[in-house]
């Protein structure tokens, strides 16, 4: 069958996660051919073109979306541009994959939902931590009972960016409370849609915020910056089957990172972790998945992965993942990658995090 053809927006040359990751993931899949790029200015949009091979160029997100030869828009430029990017490509008729988060706020992401859907076009939310090789093992031995039925899960996610430390210049935008990328969406939102995707969606909820240090350096340039995202999350959660999730979030230590998910269940436990020093959290880092069953030792257990043959590293492998089973769905018409549905039920899980935060009480997930 004929490759399904990806314009992508805000794929600069230089840096981001579309050179980082979409590139390379679309160019190891054979089901995908990058047509399109678009960036801010022009001479950028033309060295896209020549160093990641598309035919075409554009400053117009519009023009891009619009052209023939795109079937599917990708946005991978910051959050508060997203709205508008997609309903540019849904208005197009065009399919649209959303990297995370899918919007500003809950309210903001059910409009967009509305619309795609509306639109009859396929939506994709870029929450691609669930195509972990060890995520996916996870699931499948969760759901075949491997451990027993699951009591509680204890998450602990945290990275290296405490006081002292230093932010990399193009991340220092994440430290603006009005950009909606801080640790609470990015981080916060990754991790807490793997544990719904492994033990079901939390009905209510307690949640603290906090801004620890107010202040931080910018590596390149020595800059002092002000801090207005909570770099904390603490959570207190339970789901529908009475599943009990304590997690600590936060972007506060001095010292090594790190991401351990401990699913407790009646017959052993399964722990989701990465190794010290996991450059942007869950999304970010490799994952091994560990087993204790009845006894005091944990034994690591392969991970399920359908592009295990295919040479890529942690950020474009999981994209790829995520890419492939969206051709997947896109060829037999099934839906099984998250959608923009998916993206608002997070964005209404960390809505009700604020909230619960703000009011210093627990809360429905409505």
């Amino acid at each position: 069958m004929d490759p399904i053809r990806v314009g992508i927006v805000g794929a600069s040359p230089d840096r981001g996660w579309a050179m980082r990751a979409h590139v390379p993931a679309l160019h190891a899949l054979d089901d995908f051919r990058i047509t399109a790029v678009g960036t801010s200015r022009a001479e950028s949009a033309q060295r896209a073109r020549q160093l990641f091979g598309a035919a075409h160029a554009f400053t117009d997100p519009r023009d891009l979306a619009e052209h023939p030869e795109v079937d599917l828009v990708a946005i991978t430029v910051k959050v508060p541009a997203h709205a508008e990017l997609i309903r540019t490509a849904v208005a197009a008729g065009k399919h649209v994959y959303c990297e995370w988060p899918l919007a500003l706020n809950a309210t903001e992401a059910e409009s967009l939902t509305e619309l795609a859907a509306d639109a009859g076009v396929r939506h994709v939310t870029g929450l691609q931590t669930r195509y972990a090789p060890a995520v996916v093992r996870a699931r499948r031995l969760l759901a075949e009972g491997f451990v027993g039925e699951p009591i509680s899960v204890t998450v602990y996610g945290a990275r290296r960016l405490g006081a002292g430390t230093a932010v990399p210049d193009w991340a220092a935008y994440t430290l603006d409370r009005s950009t909606g990328a801080g640790v609470v969406e990015v981080v916060g939102g990754h991790t807490l849609d793997v544990v719904e995707h492994l033990v079901g969606e939390f009905t209510d909820l307690s949640a603290r915020l906090a801004v620890s240090h107010p202040r931080a350096t910018v590596a390149e340039t020595g800059a002092t910056v002000e801090v207005t995202s909570p770099n904390q999350l603490l959570l207190d959660a339970v789901t529908a089957r009475g599943v009990l999730i304590s997690a600590h979030i936060h972007d506060s230590k001095v010292s090594d990172g790190r991401t351990r998910i401990e699913i407790s269940c009646t017959a052993g436990d399964l722990a989701i972790v990465s190794g010290a020093n996991g450059p942007g959290g869950i999304s970010l880092s490799e994952l091994r998945l560990l087993v204790s069953r009845g006894d005091d030792s944990w034994q690591q257990l392969p991970g399920d992965d359908p592009l295990a043959d295919i040479p890529l590293d942690t950020e474009a492998g999981n994209v790829a993942r995520l890419y492939a089973a969206v051709a997947q769905d896109v060829r037999t018409g099934t839906t099984t990658v998250p959608t923009f549905r998916d993206g608002l039920r997070m964005h209404r899980v960390l809505d009700t995090v604020r909230t619960s935060a703000e009011a210093g009480t627990r809360l429905p997930i409505t």
